[in-house]
């Protein structure tokens, strides 16, 4: 269905359709299809597996991310209307100079590999533990077919094809979870309401953290992070803002924002109200916490009672298709937007001649393609803790000089020495990553969660100030 799509979108192969669309993506399609590339794999096995140790904590972060879309949708938004960008990182060139826009770029192109990595590598290791080891196929083959896989339904639409393959394969992944839901409390014995009804779910319902500030899952830290996790990931990202830049107009491209942030709250709660019941399905079955190299991997759980706890193809078959499309939705994105950040941000694409620019863009995509195979192949020797977890930390990191260049940059109106910018943001994620690794017992048992970000932005706001030019 992907490949069909892609025939149907990509007959034109133009940079025009691959980068922006032709921008005539209708807002609800785009809507749709981002509630899925921003969920992913991680998401869909992850989050499931996360509510073992921390109950629906989880979605005091979901509700943060659902002021950050707001903060999106009306202040970042109509600048890159307005300008009419290609790269949203072309606005820190127009504003500040070439050094600071080199800079946003390269923290983007570090962020979304690493993001779009560590999404791949989740399902790559739970296809490869469920599925292809009982084949002997090596973990490294598994990985190079799912990027080929990829390449192959996007190497000539771009986003213009992306942006309908992203609503089929958030339409599986709705879906996928739905079924599961559905036929594991079935074969508990209960009905839906049953399951809402069960003293077992009373055990994984706590939500709000509001007794202990110095817990990392404090409401207000979770609630502030997620937010400044929306604007980094999403409204200083070029994966998530291309397709936003596709639709026809700001007004429709606001509506698309705030639809799908609130979905996107729906469909998260929906994701850990699996998590809850697989937790109660697995202690009723007296099923372990699956093991990956002689650790136990909550991520796991979810594969686990899908494919080996005798649920039969009604569970098997759903997961399956739910975890490649909940991949492909967030990696197929990525990978486009990686090619135009670094054709666009980097080779200057634009001062070529078009038939030069199509060979360029082309190449760029299978140069993308194998920079990510190579990645993921190395997280499996370095991962160690919970995929999400994992993700919002290192966001916290790269997407915090992205926070401060842009809010130095539409909150004031001073100009900077340009050629310092790439070293304030240095400075910055050393600092931040030295406060991030601080032990609690030095703050009076302080835990540093998410809020990291938004004060990785504030170090890279001050530092902007000292370079301003008077």
């Amino acid at each position: 269905m992907l490949i069909g799509i892609s025939l149907l979108t990509s007959k034109n192969d133009s940079n025009e359709d691959f980068f922006r669309a032709g921008k005539k993506s209708p807002w609800y399609v785009v809507a749709f299809g981002m509630v899925g590339a921003s969920l992913s794999g991680v998401t869909f096995i992850s989050v499931p597996g996360w509510i073992g140790g921390t109950e629906f904590t989880y979605l005091q972060v979901v509700i943060g991310y659902f002021f950050g879309y707001l903060i999106v949708s009306f202040v970042l938004l109509p600048l890159y209307y307005r300008l009419n960008l290609t790269s949203i990182y072309e606005y820190l060139r127009d504003r500040f100079g070439p050094t600071s826009y080199k800079t946003g770029a390269f923290f983007f192109f570090i962020s979304r590999v690493l993001g779009a990595s560590f999404r791949l590598f989740l399902v790559a290791i739970v296809l490869q533990q469920f599925v292809f080891d009982a084949w002997n196929v090596p973990f490294e083959l598994t990985v190079v077919i799912s990027i080929l896989l990829i390449w192959l339904y996007t190497f000539k639409g771009g986003i213009k094809t992306i942006v309908w393959t992203d609503s089929l394969q958030t339409l599986f992944m709705i879906l996928a979870v739905v079924f599961s839901i559905y036929f594991i409390a079935q074969d508990l014995g209960w009905s839906i309401g049953d399951f809402f009804a069960s003293e077992e779910l009373k055990n994984y319902s706590r939500v709000w953290i509001t007794d202990d500030f110095n817990n990392r899952s404090y409401f207000l830290k979770s609630l502030i992070g997620g937010a400044f996790i929306t604007i980094g990931m999403t409204g200083l990202d070029q994966d998530m803002m291309q397709k936003n830049l596709s639709c026809k107009n700001i007004k429709d491209a606001q509506k698309n924002m705030i639809s799908m942030s609130i979905s996107l709250v729906v469909v998260t709660f929906i994701f850990m109200l699996l998590g809850a019941l697989l937790f109660i399905y697995a202690e009723k079955n007296n099923i372990g916490i699956p093991l990956m190299d002689g650790q136990a991997k909550t991520d796991l759980l979810f594969p686990q009672i899908a494919l080996n706890s005798g649920l039969g193809i009604w569970v098997a078959v759903p997961f399956l298709l739910g975890l490649v499309a909940a991949a492909y939705s967030s990696a197929d994105s990525a990978l486009t937007s990686l090619t135009t950040s670094f054709c666009v941000d980097f080779i200057g694409l634009e001062n070529k001649t078009e038939e030069r620019q199509k060979r360029i863009r082309k190449q760029t995509h299978i140069l993308m393609s194998v920079f990510l195979m190579i990645v993921i192949i190395i997280f499996k020797y370095v991962l160690t803790s919970n995929i999400i977890d994992s993700l919002l930390t290192v966001a916290s990191y790269t997407y915090g000089p992205l926070l401060g260049l842009y809010s130095f940059g539409i909150f004031t109106k001073y100009q900077i020495n340009d050629k310092w910018a790439w070293l304030v943001t240095l400075i910055s994620i050393i600092s931040a990553t030295a406060i991030g690794t601080i032990p609690a017992d030095y703050l009076g048992g302080y835990q540093v969660g998410y809020e990291l970000l938004p004060l990785n932005g504030l170090i890279t706001f001050i530092g902007l100030y000292l370079i301003r030019k008077k």
